[in-house]
């Protein structure tokens, strides 16, 4: 493995879940803080691990494949923490199963699609859209918003945060959708290749 700087901020991020978890669980008035913070840094550096590796030309097989690992366990970990404590007073935790639900189901989805279309040399067909970049950042705002859960000023952080995690579910819902449009053509000639 090269432990460059790129490939130790991705390291990081997951040597983070844990930490996440643990603080998530806090009996103490800060511990909403202190699980935003940590999931702020998550967040970014998933942005700076990419960004340093295209910049100084350090990527590696190793970095392309655990980048979106952590990426998505973290997301997962803080959606299903989330559903179990729901922070809008009042709110049926179905609400917030949905969205969760949807965005880690897609998750699962495209990563199984990705990795069947590198086995057939098909990779580039189902790489990251704008949309799909569109939707991660209203998901991280949306999760960021829930864990922090306290109103600012008068603004409801919560409740955007739900409207967000639900745009992000939309979002997410679409781009899986052109992904699997993309995709369709050889799903449909693999399937009448292996029945002939």
């Amino acid at each position: 493995m090269n432990y460059n700087l790129p490939n130790l901020l991705t390291l990081l991020r997951l040597a983070l879940i844990p930490v996440f978890v643990l603080v998530f669980y806090l009996p103490f008035g800060w511990a909403h803080v202190a699980v935003t913070a940590i999931f702020g840094i998550a967040a970014i550096t998933d942005w700076l691990d990419g960004y340093l590796a295209r910049r100084w030309g350090e990527t590696s097989a190793f970095g392309a494949f655990l980048d979106p690992v952590a990426d998505k366990l973290m997301v997962a970990v803080a959606l299903v923490l989330l559903i179990e404590r729901v922070p809008v007073v009042g709110m049926p935790g179905v609400l917030m199963a949905i969205p969760a639900a949807v965005i880690i189901g897609r998750e699962i989805t495209i990563s199984a699609l990705r990795e069947w279309m590198a086995e057939i040399g098909e990779r580039a067909r189902v790489a990251v859209s704008v949309i799909g970049k569109i939707k991660t950042t209203a998901q991280m705002i949306a999760i960021l918003l829930l864990l922090y859960r306290e109103p600012i000023a008068g603004f409801p952080t919560a409740i955007v945060g739900v409207i967000c995690l639900y745009i992000a579910a939309i979002l997410t819902l679409w781009s899986m959708i052109l992904y699997l449009r993309a995709a369709w053509p050889l799903l449909v000639k693999s399937e009448t290749d292996s029945s002939s």
